[in-house]
């Protein structure tokens, strides 16, 4: 079994990595040329060195959506989980009906982004007009909708996630916790909560990257309105890039360091969550 696995490997990797460059590896090492060039197309490319990464940080819109992304990633990252694990863990208590509120709690997460957008931005325009507002009437609306709107879709994704976690929790543990005279709170807390780690690391490397790099929902909600206010990392990029004639390599670049900064803060989420995993 082992010389045939390793003698038919190649072939069954070779399409998937073929494939693997073609979309991503390709483009992606040509998309970070063009970061140091002026074009308008892939062949009018002009080099221009770092100039385009310069414009980055003296673009005040940039700065604005950054620090919206960062904000709107930190309140998003902490609720989703909190109230996925809460639903979680109530959700394991032997609760009748149980895999019907799976079911309907999941369902968000099905609906396409751009879809969702929309929808909310239909419900909550229609709640705030009662009061004479809409959305892109002040920045605090949009940032709210958009913080509603990511929770609705991810928790119940989350919830899952952290159900699998509680369920491999074992029995013992816990028994063993209440012979020694521990609260719930405290099972919870020392026993649980640790054993649960893995899930941890799972749920908040998906809802870090998530948050970071939403655009559809920003788009179909809020557009960047009231006057970019509420544009995050992604839909400034896509502003840039299509929104402002010129700048196309700017906006290249601007991908560029999305790019590392993402990977850069994932990686160190997965390095500290990890670390508390193996000493749980």
């Amino acid at each position: 079994m082992q010389k045939s696995m390793k003698r038919y490997f190649p072939i069954f990797v070779l399409p998937t990595l073929i494939a693997f460059v073609i979309a991503f590896l390709y483009p992606f090492i040509i998309g970070i040329y063009l970061s140091f060039t002026e074009f308008t197309t892939v062949r009018d490319a002009a080099w221009v060195g770092i100039n385009n990464y310069k414009k980055i940080f003296s673009d005040q819109n940039f700065i604005n959506a950054l620090l919206f992304t960062v904000k709107f990633t930190i309140v998003s990252v902490v609720t989703i989980n909190v109230f996925g694990f809460l639903m979680a863990y109530a959700l394991t208590r032997g609760i009748k009906g149980t895999n019907l509120f799976r079911t309907v709690f999941f369902m968000p997460n099905l609906i396409g982004g751009i879809v969702l957008g929309y929808i909310w931005q239909l419900l909550l325009n229609g709640i705030l007009m009662k009061f004479g507002v809409t959305l892109s009437f002040d920045a605090r609306y949009g940032f709210w909708g958009l913080v509603m709107l990511m929770n609705w879709q991810l928790i119940g994704y989350m919830m899952i996630i952290y159900i699998a976690g509680l369920q491999n929790v074992s029995p013992d543990l816990i028994e063993a916790a209440k012979i020694d005279g521990a609260t719930k709170t405290q099972a919870l807390r020392r026993i649980t909560i640790p054993m649960v780690m893995p899930s941890f690391t799972i749920c908040l490397f998906l809802t870090l990257t998530n948050s970071f790099k939403l655009f559809d929902q920003n788009l179909a909600l809020t557009a960047g309105g009231p006057g970019r206010q509420t544009s995050m990392l992604a839909l400034d990029i896509y502003s840039t890039f299509y929104g402002r004639v010129g700048w196309e390599g700017v906006g290249q670049a601007k991908a560029v360091v999305f790019f590392i900064m993402v990977a850069v803060i994932a990686l160190t989420q997965l390095y500290i969550t990890r670390r508390k995993e193996v000493e749980n």
